[in-house]
């Protein structure tokens, strides 16, 4: 009989995932278990993802903020400290930050404004506008902000990240001082030693920083590259990607997890004789239409996966070439002669109009989203995600 079902991505349930655990067997017990429990047969080409949350668990891959904070004095060298486009997020920053104002005495906080770099919202474009400001040359200190524009409440969560932020910084005894602006070389007017806590956008921002004259540029990427006082780490992140753990600790991205990865791909050929793919997954690469933050705070999707998952997908678009190629056609033959073009697709389309509005993203970061948005950050208690048929098209 003919398949009816292309894609299809199944959560899987796992047990709570602790320090220490053997989670390369537990991935490959729960795939086993779930595809006999379930009543789906393993094919090759499948892909089990799992969440970066439960690798970094596993490995213990945590830090603390004293423990942040001795890594900032080390390098940054500085009773002020200038922190440059962070996001506004108490999950992803605010231990960091704490660690940070704990390693110095004065923090300068430079906020891109109206929102950050993935998307939370400060202040209305429209207010901006109305106010006659320009974000992209206009300086505004706390109080110049705050008689525009009124307090920055956040959207969903209520939060006023301009307090919020200066009180953390207070807590651990350093002075905090709050500005806004789009071009980061206006720190260097307060201090030529400077943290870049942008994401994706940061090494350009240290390049203009370095360029401009400022003596010391670090980013979130180069604190907690190595192990302090017993912390984890991340060589190639470093507190990138990290998620607030408990009130004095963060988790950390994952680190060296390629021997997981290949490990568990080898134990599921052993198991069931299919070459599975495996990745670890991160944010999703993704846009909220309606609140407008991008989804993606880890520096990648996927830290790493194997080598099925690498490039990108090479799709036709089946209404392009069957009101094109084959308008004239209809039924049995219709689908014979679509299913026919497919098999002898060009491998490299390119310019060809018939895979216009494909996407040309990475596997990964298409494969990642679907993970994310399948597994969820709350309590769906599904870490891991099965996804069957994935690299099937039409012929299949």
């Amino acid at each position: 009989m003919e398949r009816m079902v292309g894609t299809v991505a199944r959560g899987l349930r796992a047990p709570i995932i602790r320090q220490g655990d053997d989670l390369e067997q537990i991935v490959v017990d729960t795939v086993l278990k779930a595809s006999e429990t379930e009543g789906f047969v393993l094919r090759d080409k499948d892909i089990i993802s799992i969440t970066e949350a439960v690798v970094a668990r596993a490995q213990g891959n945590y830090a603390t903020v004293d423990q942040i904070a001795e890594d900032v004095k080390a390098k940054l060298r500085s009773d002020t400290v200038g922190v440059v486009f962070p996001i506004q997020s108490r999950n992803r920053f605010s231990i960091c930050l704490r660690g940070i104002a704990k390693g110095t005495k004065r923090v300068i906080v430079l906020l891109s404004y109206p929102k950050d770099e993935v998307g939370n919202p400060l202040v209305d474009i429209d207010l901006i506008d109305n106010k006659g400001i320009n974000p992209y040359t206009d300086v505004l200190t706390r109080t110049q902000f705050e008689n525009l524009f009124g307090k920055a409440k956040h959207t969903f969560t209520g939060i006023d990240y301009v307090d919020y932020y200066k009180e953390l910084i207070e807590g651990e005894g350093a002075e905090a001082i709050i500005l806004f602006a789009n071009n980061p070389k206006v720190i260097l007017n307060y201090t030529k030693i400077v943290l870049a806590c942008d994401i994706h956008t940061r090494e350009r921002t240290k390049r203009i920083l370095k360029s401009a004259g400022a003596e010391v540029v670090y980013g979130l990427d180069d604190l907690m590259t190595s192990s302090i006082n017993g912390s984890g780490y991340n060589s190639q992140y470093g507190l990138l990607g990290s998620n607030k753990a408990t009130e004095d600790t963060v988790k950390l991205f994952p680190k060296d997890c390629n021997e997981l990865i290949n490990g568990i791909q080898k134990k599921l050929f052993v198991a069931t004789g299919k070459e599975i793919e495996v990745m670890v997954y991160g944010d999703g690469a993704f846009k909220d239409p309606i609140g407008g933050i991008w989804e993606l705070a880890d520096p990648v999707v996927s830290p790493c996966y194997t080598k099925g998952l690498e490039g990108t997908p090479n799709e036709v678009k089946l209404k392009y070439i069957a009101d094109n190629e084959f308008a004239h056609l209809s039924g049995d033959e219709l689908k014979e002669a679509v299913s026919e073009y497919i098999r002898k697709k060009d491998q490299n389309p390119g310019s060809n109009m018939a895979a216009e509005g494909t996407t040309p993203r990475r596997l990964t970061d298409l494969i990642g989203s679907l993970c994310d948005l399948t597994s969820g950050s709350g309590d769906k208690g599904t870490p891991f995600v099965y996804i069957q048929g994935y690299f099937d098209n039409y012929t299949k």
